[in-house]
């Protein structure tokens, strides 16, 4: 089956990498000089330089061509959310499409599938999340990841086209639970970041990424999730990889703002989209228009626009009064 992967980030590359050993493949790049260096040098430079593409991989800077190539088949959009709308308003109507960007979006608050549901309503459409750096899948470390749709036909043709000895592909009806958990885990990272790089200690980084959990939780029942969804691989799974493993941009973030680096430098230096930073504010309003209370994500987002210092941030949630667990 033919596939397009729309946009040569570092996660669209690899699960481009992935796939071509067992698909035709095309890569598509917005930037044609991009384009043009990944196919001399065989490597995406930018993104991803520590693995070599396959030959097989075709990269291509025509978007035209790229869509051509995945009549039949498969279309990916590996954009950062800012840019899910513009990339879906150019697919055919009825495409064939998973979107592999986490967060909502910003000014509409949107989900992905809400966002699909305004702009490509008779496209076959889902998301593809779960717990994964883009190195590692790229390099054919185990991984496993959940492909969320309603539309059971195109979840049967996730399975086919990306399931491998090295990427497992489970499946789920509730593509809501799998938004929610990919988008809120990106600002729950950042918390941890911070408490981490204030040496805050073990005992409170668990206590973030699991009432951090919580919050998904009801933010995602409050959006029609199912709960069993939080404890999968896009809930519980991707919080735990972000939130404390070293290749996550977010937890970088939280890390470097607790040693007092401004926020604009972390972003340059970085160099990838830190999602959780464009969506905090997003996710609090969502959740506020809710009615859902979501205390860490409030102080994140104190923290990014500079009302609190990230001690400030601490002492506010530790000194919230005692209630339930649940």
């Amino acid at each position: 089956m033919n596939l397009t992967v729309l946009g040569a980030g570092a996660w669209g590359t690899a699960l481009a990498i992935s796939a071509a050993p067992r698909h035709p493949t095309l890569l598509w790049a917005r930037d044609a000089a991009q384009a043009w260096q990944m196919q001399a040098e065989r490597r995406n430079s930018r993104y991803l330089p520590e693995v070599e593409l396959p030959e097989a991989l075709q990269v291509e800077a025509d978007l035209q061509a790229a869509l051509r190539h995945a009549e039949g088949g498969l279309l990916v959009v590996a954009t950062p959310m800012a840019a899910l709308r513009s990339t879906l308003a150019v697919l055919p109507a009825e495409a064939h499409v998973w979107w592999l960007c986490k967060g909502f979006e910003a000014g509409t608050g949107q989900l992905g599938h809400e966002v699909a549901r305004e702009v490509r309503p008779r496209a076959h459409a889902g998301v593809l999340s779960g717990p994964s750096f883009a190195l590692e899948v790229a390099r054919g470390q185990p991984t496993a990841l959940v492909a969320a749709s309603a539309d059971e036909g195109l979840r049967e043709r996730a399975v086919e086209v990306f399931h491998s000895d090295a990427l497992r592909i489970y499946t789920s009806a509730d593509p809501v639970g799998v938004e929610v958990g990919g988008a809120v885990k990106n600002v729950l990272a950042i918390a941890t970041g911070i408490a981490d790089g204030m040496n805050a200690g073990l005992n409170a980084r668990a206590a973030l990424i699991t009432r951090g959990l919580a919050e998904i939780t009801r933010l995602g029942l409050a959006l029609d999730a199912r709960a069993e969804t939080f404890m999968g691989l896009s809930g519980l799974g991707d919080l735990v990889l972000t939130a404390t493993g070293e290749l996550s941009r977010n937890r970088q973030v939280g890390l470097r703002l607790a040693r007092g680096q401004a926020l604009p430098q972390i972003l340059q230096e970085l160099g990838h989209v830190a999602e959780g930073v464009y969506s905090a504010s997003t996710v609090l309003r969502r959740a506020r228009a809710c009615g859902v209370e979501m205390p860490i994500t409030e102080a994140v987002v104190q923290v990014i626009d500079g009302s609190l210092t990230p001690p400030q941030a601490l002492e506010q949630l530790m000194g919230r009064g005692a209630r339930p667990e649940w």
